[in-house]
Protein backbone atom coordinates (compact mmCIF):
# COMPACT_ATOMS: atom_id res chain seq x y z
CA UNK A 1 0.00 0.00 0.00
CA UNK A 2 2.77 2.27 1.13
CA UNK A 3 4.59 1.54 -2.53
CA UNK A 4 1.60 2.26 -4.06
CA UNK A 5 0.84 5.88 -2.55
CA UNK A 6 4.94 6.45 -3.20
CA UNK A 7 4.32 5.29 -6.68
CA UNK A 8 1.53 8.02 -7.01
CA UNK A 9 3.03 10.95 -5.78
CA UNK A 10 6.08 10.44 -7.71
CA UNK A 11 3.82 9.77 -10.90
CA UNK A 12 1.80 13.26 -9.73
CA UNK A 13 5.06 15.18 -9.06
CA UNK A 14 6.48 14.55 -12.51
CA UNK A 15 2.98 15.31 -14.12
CA UNK A 16 3.22 18.54 -12.20
CA UNK A 17 7.00 19.47 -13.43
CA UNK A 18 5.71 18.01 -17.00
CA UNK A 19 3.21 20.87 -16.69
CA UNK A 20 6.28 23.40 -16.12
CA UNK A 21 4.44 24.91 -12.77
CA UNK A 22 2.99 27.52 -13.73
CA UNK A 23 6.36 28.53 -15.76
CA UNK A 24 6.76 30.62 -19.42
CA UNK A 25 9.40 27.39 -20.73
CA UNK A 26 7.14 25.89 -23.14
CA UNK A 27 4.65 28.77 -24.27
CA UNK A 28 5.78 32.15 -25.57
CA UNK A 29 2.08 33.43 -25.25
CA UNK A 30 2.19 33.18 -21.49
CA UNK A 31 5.64 34.46 -21.59
CA UNK A 32 4.44 37.62 -23.37
CA UNK A 33 1.55 37.57 -21.57
CA UNK A 34 3.44 37.27 -18.30
CA UNK A 35 5.79 40.37 -19.48
CA UNK A 36 2.68 42.93 -20.56
CA UNK A 37 1.83 42.12 -17.02
CA UNK A 38 4.73 43.11 -15.24
CA UNK A 39 5.07 46.21 -17.76
CA UNK A 40 1.74 47.32 -16.45
CA UNK A 41 2.66 46.63 -12.74
CA UNK A 42 6.50 48.36 -12.99
CA UNK A 43 7.42 45.11 -11.69
CA UNK A 44 11.10 45.69 -12.75
CA UNK A 45 12.43 42.20 -11.49
CA UNK A 46 9.83 39.75 -13.31
CA UNK A 47 10.34 42.16 -16.72
CA UNK A 48 14.59 41.58 -16.11
CA UNK A 49 13.70 37.92 -15.62
CA UNK A 50 11.50 37.96 -19.08
CA UNK A 51 14.00 40.15 -21.61
CA UNK A 52 15.86 38.53 -24.34
CA UNK A 53 19.86 39.39 -23.81
CA UNK A 54 19.35 41.67 -26.40
CA UNK A 55 16.81 43.91 -24.48
CA UNK A 56 18.52 43.45 -21.11
CA UNK A 57 20.35 47.12 -21.89
CA UNK A 58 16.66 48.51 -21.63
CA UNK A 59 15.28 46.74 -18.78
CA UNK A 60 15.03 50.34 -16.87
CA UNK A 61 13.20 52.01 -19.56
CA UNK A 62 10.81 49.06 -19.94
CA UNK A 63 10.08 49.08 -15.95
CA UNK A 64 9.45 52.82 -16.05
CA UNK A 65 7.20 53.32 -18.88
CA UNK A 66 4.37 54.10 -17.60
CA UNK A 67 6.17 55.74 -14.14
CA UNK A 68 3.74 58.83 -14.66
CA UNK A 69 0.39 57.22 -15.04
CA UNK A 70 -1.40 56.99 -12.31
CA UNK A 71 -2.73 53.94 -13.10
CA UNK A 72 -2.22 51.36 -15.70
CA UNK A 73 -4.21 48.71 -16.57
CA UNK A 74 -4.57 45.95 -18.83
CA UNK A 75 -7.70 45.08 -20.66
CA UNK A 76 -9.28 42.26 -23.01
CA UNK A 77 -5.17 40.47 -23.25
CA UNK A 78 -4.73 37.71 -25.62
CA UNK A 79 -2.18 36.54 -27.12
CA UNK A 80 -0.94 33.64 -28.97
CA UNK A 81 2.16 31.97 -31.37
CA UNK A 82 1.28 33.06 -34.74
CA UNK A 83 2.13 29.56 -36.53
CA UNK A 84 5.97 28.39 -35.94
CA UNK A 85 6.94 31.61 -35.68
CA UNK A 86 8.57 33.33 -33.31
CA UNK A 87 6.11 35.80 -33.13
CA UNK A 88 3.12 36.06 -30.52
CA UNK A 89 0.35 38.42 -31.51
CA UNK A 90 -1.71 39.70 -28.70
CA UNK A 91 -5.46 41.14 -29.14
CA UNK A 92 -6.56 43.44 -25.70
CA UNK A 93 -4.64 47.11 -24.75
CA UNK A 94 -2.98 48.96 -22.01
CA UNK A 95 -5.74 51.81 -20.52
CA UNK A 96 -3.49 54.44 -18.62
CA UNK A 97 -5.05 57.10 -16.80
CA UNK A 98 -3.09 60.19 -16.72
CA UNK A 99 -4.75 62.78 -14.10
CA UNK A 100 -8.56 62.23 -15.20
CA UNK A 101 -7.94 61.06 -18.58
CA UNK A 102 -7.55 57.23 -19.87
CA UNK A 103 -5.35 57.08 -22.88
CA UNK A 104 -5.52 53.28 -24.82
CA UNK A 105 -2.56 51.61 -26.06
CA UNK A 106 -3.17 48.37 -28.52
CA UNK A 107 -1.38 44.81 -27.97
CA UNK A 108 0.92 43.99 -30.85
CA UNK A 109 2.53 41.31 -32.26
CA UNK A 110 6.35 40.86 -30.19
CA UNK A 111 9.27 39.00 -31.14
CA UNK A 112 10.16 36.17 -28.47
CA UNK A 113 13.48 33.98 -28.40
CA UNK A 114 14.51 31.02 -26.91
CA UNK A 115 17.80 31.33 -24.13
CA UNK A 116 18.82 28.94 -21.89
CA UNK A 117 15.64 26.82 -22.41
CA UNK A 118 13.40 29.53 -21.93
CA UNK A 119 11.13 31.90 -24.31
CA UNK A 120 12.17 35.22 -23.62
CA UNK A 121 10.72 38.67 -24.82
CA UNK A 122 12.39 40.45 -27.25
CA UNK A 123 10.75 43.94 -28.47
CA UNK A 124 7.82 44.43 -30.64
CA UNK A 125 7.85 42.71 -34.17
CA UNK A 126 8.18 44.26 -37.35
CA UNK A 127 4.57 44.86 -39.23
Amino acid sequence: MIKKLLSLSLLLLLLLAACGGGGSAGDPARTVEAYLTAKAGADATTIRQLLCSEMESLAERESKTFESVSDVRLEGMSCAQAGDTAVVTCQGKFVATYGTEDTEFALASYRVVQEDGEWKWCGEAAP
